[in-house]
């Protein structure tokens, strides 16, 4: 199961033609569904609601976005078949939601309740069948890569303990570690090969796919002849960093150099890219704030019903944004008034008791960030990019975790690619997880990868991850 790059962003293979044969297949649900709603005759079916395909397409679009939006396109989901149901129920209840929005602003494309209601019906009963014959294949060896770990010591060990689970496999198998002489092995013996031929004999000989160099210290002869005659052969050859950045979607910190960040693609601030960032933030922003007034309407009354009226609805707090420059982040107030009574800045943690019963609420649903579209309007934050941090935050965490500062090169966003991939962080162990998922960000960042980050942020506030 290989990945391809689209605008930057690694996609696995298998996950992208399943979102192409469900597509499919959400196309094939309509026409059915119209069929059976109309006693079997397409020509009845199309007098009496109009041309079925551009309906189907609009109904194919929106299950696939939404199925996406629940995270059922995600290689490494570590629920087992009840979570992948629940998932799936959910991007049908959110896809009923959106199509009726649709059809209540373009009624030309009003499919009936009727026929949509059938549509439904055979495109969950599809999907299913589709779901489970993917579970069967998925995870079987001939479509998985076979990946030969060329060194057994401390970076090839990281990397079992880096990808230890079985959902963080999914796209490939390891066939073994080639040992490497001078270097102690750090991996279960098992797991080790020694190599008596040369490399590219073995990777034939075992179908090998990919070749991981994690060797300790490289200066101590590196073989860059049987590496190079591997690539020359049809082997592909990655380190480790490029590895971990396809296969996980992050830049693994202890083994960056200042070197590999000069010398990689990536990390591209253009003219163009600036302005059509600027304007989909200015449109998401009033898209956004069209569409939350009224629950933001909602929770200033809930804070003044349990404050009293006239109590702060919103506080300002320094944040660090685009090149270091600081600037006040605004949100709901989900905290008591005097949370940092000494105006010390302390990382927030699981059942603070500073935060109040509606605050409580606001932060697990993330309503309370929803002030920030005005710092969106006024250009201090993107809507998509790394969440903005405190100033004192900042300064301990750029003197002990290198590269901390290369986060400050975009701007600081609502959503963000760490939101997606790892859950609340608030201590500094945390802050250096997700700095390797902002670092991707930062690295491969376009109006795709924003595009993404938007439509799988529905899971993140729906299953309420990383809330605290």
């Amino acid at each position: 199961m290989g990945t391809v790059r689209v605008f930057k962003h690694h996609i696995h293979t298998v996950f992208l033609w399943l979102a192409f044969v469900e597509f499919l297949l959400f196309l094939v649900s309509v026409y059915l569904g119209a069929y059976f709603r109309f006693e079997g005759s397409a020509v009845i079916a199309e007098e009496s609601i109009g041309p079925i395909l551009p309906r189907a397409l609009i109904f194919a679009i929106v299950m696939v976005l939404s199925m996406s939006a629940m995270g059922l396109y995600q290689p490494h989901t570590r629920e087992g078949s009840s979570g992948v149901v629940i998932r799936t129920l959910g991007a049908f209840l959110f896809m009923g939601l959106a199509i009726s929005v649709i059809f209540y602003l373009f009624p030309d494309l009003l499919l009936g309740r009727g026929a949509l209601a059938l549509s439904l019906i055979v495109a969950f009963l599809l999907t299913s069948l589709s779901r489970l014959f993917f579970e069967k294949v998925v995870d079987q060896g001939r479509l998985q890569r076979r990946v030969l770990v060329f060194g057994a010591g401390r970076q090839a060990n990281d990397v079992l303990n880096q990808l230890r689970r079985r959902s963080d496999r999914r796209g490939f198998k390891f066939v073994g570690f080639a040992h490497v002489e001078g270097e102690n092995d750090l991996v279960d013996s098992s797991q080790v090969i020694h190599l008596t031929g040369s490399l590219l004999s073995y990777a034939r000989a075992h179908e090998v796919d990919e070749i991981l160099v994690a060797v300790d210290d490289r200066r101590r002869g590196l073989p860059i002849n049987d590496l190079l005659a591997c690539k020359l052969g049809g082997v592909d050859v990655l380190d480790i960093v490029q590895f971990f950045e396809r296969e996980t979607g992050r830049i693994m910190l202890s083994f960056v150099t200042p070197g590999w960040m000069v010398f990689s693609d990536g990390f591209q601030f253009g003219a163009f890219r600036h302005l059509s960032k600027r304007t989909f933030d200015l449109l998401a922003s009033f898209f956004l704030l069209m569409a939350t007034w009224p629950m933001m309407m909602l929770t200033v009354i809930a804070i003044w019903l349990e404050e009293g009226f006239g109590s702060p609805l919103v506080y300002r707090q320094k944040r660090v944004g685009l090149n270091g420059k600081e600037f006040n982040v605004l949100k709901f107030r989900s905290m008591r008034v005097d949370a940092e009574r000494d105006g010390k800045a302390v990382w927030a943690k699981e059942n603070d008791d500073r935060v109040t019963k509606v605050g409580r609420i606001i932060r697990q649903c993330r309503v309370d960030e929803l002030p920030q579209i005005i710092n969106v309007l006024a250009g201090d934050m993107a809507f998509v990019g790394p969440r903005p941090e405190r100033p004192q935050f900042v300064n301990q965490l750029s003197r002990r975790i290198p590269h901390y500062a290369a986060r400050h090169q975009v701007k600081p966003g609502i959503a963000g690619w760490a939101q997606l991939c790892y859950p609340y962080g608030a201590s500094e162990k945390d802050a250096e997880q997700k700095l390797q998922f902002d670092l991707y960000y930062v690295k491969n960042h376009s109006m795709f990868l924003d595009f993404l980050i938007l439509v799988q942020t529905v899971e993140v506030v729906l299953f309420r991850k990383g809330a605290r």
